[in-house]
């Protein structure tokens, strides 16, 4: 019986991490978006394992692991952060353009609404 491409739990073969194919990772192992689904984050901890597959696009993919038993819980959102978190938002609606809040993010490609786009003919 072979042995999956990515099975190297001592690391040897991938810089010293521990690495396993797609869905067997060892139990206490998770994510950051895994951890962030349950309240947590990695906290300061390395990099503990990394699960990788191979890509549609080529080559091969990696996700990085933490242990839970090292993770802590997700900062809660202060005052001061949300302000900042709003602010930062909103310059990214705002066209400089015209100045108008768009409800939308404005594409990087034009830097500019699509309305101000479509006028000078920029969107075309």
């Amino acid at each position: 019986m072979s042995r999956p491409r990515h099975w190297d739990p001592a690391g040897e073969r991938h810089g010293g991490t521990p690495t396993y194919p797609w869905r067997m990772a060892p139990a206490g192992y998770f994510t950051r978006r895994q951890l962030r689904a349950k309240g947590l984050r990695p906290g300061g901890q390395d990099v503990a394992a990394q699960i990788m597959w191979r890509s549609r696009f080529g080559g091969t993919r990696p996700a990085y692991l933490y242990r839970l038993a090292l993770a802590k819980p997700v900062r809660q959102m202060t005052p001061a952060r949300a302000a900042a978190l709003a602010k930062a938002n909103r310059a990214r609606r705002t066209c400089p353009a015209c100045g108008r809040d768009t409800g939308y993010v404005l594409p990087a490609h034009l830097g500019i609404c699509l309305t101000c786009a479509d006028s000078t003919g920029l969107a075309a």
